[in-house]
């Protein structure tokens, strides 16, 4: 990510806008279970809201130092982060009840890439397991935020199909002018 964008992921302005709307939107209804799998935490900021509502949470980031921070600041909770990549998961078939992720996709650096971490999230979950989560629609202001950064925007519309092709039997995508959220079994 750019500085900037690192900046607006670390900030109370974010936070705020996770705990108010995106998250309670995204999780509205949704039944993740006692052991869920979060993709692409970032700086850990949905992360700090999930910890609240599931027993068990791991924790999957790329990005090294990322990951590292998020380790260190999370050390004393029952947090597992792993560094490591959403379309190669480090973990066996079917021992996850959940999995979700929050305005990552678009950092996933092709749509091969983001199809393979939609296949792995669904090799993770258990039978009738959920995969849960959110993204940012595309705009040109996402766009100039992302300069010099991965940009891959996810299209909504298609994303019910996507998921499909990835092994799940139900998907559902909702839309708002700004993000998308979407749910598969």
């Amino acid at each position: 990510m750019n500085r900037f964008h690192r900046w607006l992921c670390r900030s109370s302005f974010w936070r705020r806008g996770l705990e108010k709307h995106i998250l309670p939107w995204a999780l509205e209804g949704v039944p993740l279970g006692d052991s869920v799998l979060e993709i692409g935490p970032g700086p850990g900021m949905a992360t700090d809201l999930l910890l609240r509502r599931v027993p068990r949470l791991v924790a999957v980031e790329f990005d090294a130092s990322l990951a590292a921070a998020l380790h260190a600041r999370t050390r004393e909770i029952t947090l597992q982060v792993v560094c490591g990549d959403g379309a190669m998961l480090p973990f066996p078939d079917g021992i996850f009840s959940g999995v979700v992720c929050f305005t990552m996709l678009h950092h996933v650096p092709s749509m091969e890439a983001q199809d393979r971490l939609l296949r792995e999230a669904r090799r993770v979950l258990q039978p009738g397991g959920l995969f849960a989560g959110t993204d940012s629609r595309h705009s040109g202001a996402l766009a100039w935020m992302h300069h010099h950064d991965t940009y891959v925007p996810v299209d909504p519309g298609d994303f019910p199909a996507r998921l499909k092709r990835a092994g799940f039997a139900y998907a559902q995508v909702d839309t708002q002018p700004r993000v998308f959220r979407f749910q598969a079994r």
